[in-house]
């Protein structure tokens, strides 16, 4: 019985050092919302922030919004260094200066909206991104002012604006100020509209309050991505308010589009060239 021979076998010995194990970097896999499937960071960028599985949209930032819907370098920011100020003191857990300094740092903008012109296929045009993480995309001051001046831009050159919205609404920490950049930018759009340049406006997840209330919806194209949910209140609130059961999918995207409020819902994948076609549309 040679051949189960202890002199046959080698023993495998593995260094149970702690110094030994492999460290796996943070933040390399995240979890879908919706599904609840872990997803790795990297592919789901390449797959445009959609999960792989159902299909729920991932919020993109700012940037990767402007590089989805702009031909490549063709964006130029306008207002980039306009940024909130604190005319209430306003302090609630801690002062309003601080958390605009803490989400300046953490996103690498100024406010929660990017704006630029930028041209997609050839067309030329006004574009403003909102950008979830700043706050929220809350809109005060800064982001009335610099939607605003954006639209006279397009005025100017004579040009169709695209606004891009992801917002949880007015910003509390700016009272009546924030408020009254509802119909500071309706008053723009007044002005657009009777120069008869075109508006769209793209709904992403999740648009509410203030923005949903005013030039969130009053595009003269409105497009919303798949699932996103869209109203001025949420419906949690809006269930204990009425106490009513409210109807299946109520606020999303595509119920609001049965409803006549979106006039089409855009898989992100085709919102490209789904813009670029409105765009040509629209300009002749």
């Amino acid at each position: 019985m040679s051949l189960f021979a202890k002199s046959n076998y080698s023993t495998i010995k593995i260094n149970a050092s702690s110094s030994q194990k492999r460290e796996i970097p943070e933040g390399l896999w995240l979890k879908c919302r919706k599904c609840m499937r872990t997803l790795y960071k990297k592919a789901l960028e390449q797959n445009d922030n959609i999960c792989p599985h159902c299909n729920f949209h991932s919020p993109l930032t700012a940037h990767q919004r402007i590089a989805l819907l702009t031909d490549a370098k063709s964006f130029k920011e306008i207002d980039k260094h306009l940024e909130s100020i604190d005319p209430l003191k306003f302090i609630d857990s801690q002062k309003y200066t601080d958390r605009l300094k803490n989400n300046i740092a953490k996103t690498g903008i100024k406010e929660s909206i990017v704006c630029g012109t930028a041209s997609l296929d050839g067309q030329k045009y006004a574009l403003g991104v909102m950008d979830f993480r700043f706050l929220g995309a809350s809109m005060g001051s800064a982001v009335g002012e610099k939607i605003t001046r954006l639209l006279e831009k397009a005025l100017e050159l004579k040009i169709p604006s695209v606004l891009v919205t992801a917002s949880g609404g007015a910003r509390m920490q700016e009272g009546i100020l924030s408020l009254m950049q509802m119909p500071k930018t309706c008053s723009i759009l007044e002005r657009l509209k009777e120069a008869g340049l075109p508006y769209i406006v793209i709904l992403t997840h999740p648009t509410y309050g203030g923005v949903t209330a005013s030039f969130a919806v009053l595009g003269d194209l409105i497009l919303a991505e798949p699932g996103a949910m869209i109203g001025f209140a949420g419906p949690r609130v809006i269930q204990e308010t009425t106490n009513a059961i409210l109807p299946k999918g109520f606020q999303t995207a595509e119920f609001l589009l049965e409803k006549g409020l979106v006039d089409r819902v855009v898989d992100r994948k085709n919102l490209r060239d789904e813009l670029s076609l409105c765009l040509d549309y629209l300009t002749k």
